[in-house]
């Protein structure tokens, strides 16, 4: 449900860019959202045809790049991503620690 609130303000930020832009619509708004980031991205998609009426969002298209998250291992340093009920990095076999990759949750940009 917290999903409402942030897709408004994702609505918000695209609406007030395109009035300081002096553009009467917004065309299409890239969202970058890592797994771990606390939102979900499909809820997102669910909410935004609804909030975006009446705005300058109205007929825009919500594009989500997901991120997957990362683990980055311990030994010979690469990035990998987690197997089910293991933290063993493929490469070297050393165990692997979590990363801020997969928290991200920005806009990456906005079209108009």
């Amino acid at each position: 449900m917290h999903e409402y609130p942030i897709t408004k303000r994702i609505i918000e930020i695209a609406d007030d860019f395109a009035r300081k832009n002096n553009v009467d619509e917004v065309k299409k708004i890239n969202l970058v959202v890592g797994d771990y980031c606390g939102y979900v991205a499909s809820s997102i998609e669910l909410y935004f045809d609804i909030i975006a009426e009446g705005s300058l969002c109205h007929n825009a298209k919500l594009n989500i790049e997901r991120v997957k998250p990362k683990l980055k291992c311990n030994n010979c340093g690469k990035l990998f991503t987690r197997k089910p009920f293991s933290f063993e990095c493929p490469v070297c076999k050393g165990e692997g620690s979590p990363t801020e990759i997969g928290k991200e949750f920005y806009i990456k940009s906005i079209e108009v």
